[in-house]
């Protein structure tokens, strides 16, 4: 049986939001799905019923950015992910999601800061140039994108913590974020049905938000593919702030209410 109009009141605008991100518009807009969808359900409900509008999402995005993408950094952020996916899968009954959400959250505003700072002092004649491919954060911050992406659908901060100081072309970041978390998204359905989280009943709500998900990522990546390197790059780390401050709310307000 299908929930009624009240769900889909609350799950439409979820969807919306998460597909916008999807699309490439940054994980701050896609972090506001579980929260809101748990106004209509449980939150374990809300990220089980979002998988796999994720993995429908994922297939619209991957063949729009289907040329488009930077393949080291994809390789060089994968298995460290492969292995928090793993560390998430064995600890998720015993660490708290929303401390890693404040571990995370702060580690964001963090590195948003540093960028700021950066930026006047290039406004001041001092250039940044790009940072290249490193081994070791590739793997830490790797870690931390599948551990968060698995136990509290928050993998978007730590990819852009490691990402955005490459300073990939606007279409090679977004094709490669996109080929990043369709791999983890598809590798989670492995954990998400052991941990008995994906059943009948969620599988058939989740297929009739479908359309509604793929419409939402296509005007995503529209509005992506128009945006410049100048635009784009302070608006991604704006929605970097906004991400890592929605994460630091939601975890102080378990450590205020005595839930952490």
């Amino acid at each position: 049986m299908l929930p009624d109009i009240d769900f889909y009141l609350v799950a439409i605008p979820a969807v919306l939001l998460v597909g916008l991100a999807k699309g490439g518009m940054g994980e701050a807009l896609s972090l506001m799905g579980v929260p809101i969808l748990s106004m209509a359900v449980s939150p374990v409900q809300a990220a089980a019923l979002l998988l796999p509008i994720l993995i429908a999402m994922d297939i619209v995005s991957l063949w729009i950015w289907r040329k488009h993408g930077d393949r080291q950094t994809y390789i060089m952020l994968l298995p460290g992910a492969l292995v928090g996916i793993a560390v998430g899968w064995a600890t998720s009954a015993y660490v708290p999601r929303d401390a890693l959400r404040l571990i995370i959250g702060l580690i964001t505003v963090v590195f948003v800061l540093r960028y700021v700072y950066t930026l006047w002092r290039s406004r001041n004649g001092i250039a940044i140039q790009p940072k290249p491919q490193r081994s070791g954060p590739a793997a830490l911050w790797g870690t931390f994108a599948g551990y968060g992406s698995f136990v509290a659908h928050a993998g978007g901060p730590p990819f852009q913590i490691y990402a955005l100081p490459l300073k990939l072309a606007p279409r090679e970041y977004t094709g490669t974020i996109v080929r990043f978390f369709a791999t983890l998204n598809a590798v989670k359905l492995i954990p998400y049905f052991a941990l008995g989280q994906l059943d009948l009943s969620n599988l058939k709500t989740s297929a009739t938000l479908f359309p509604l998900a793929m419409a939402a990522t296509a005007c995503g990546a529209w509005i992506v593919r128009r945006m410049k390197p100048q635009v784009f790059y302070p608006f991604m780390y704006m929605m970097a702030f906004v991400a890592g401050w929605k994460l630091v709310w939601d975890g102080l307000g378990s450590v205020m209410s005595g839930t952490l």
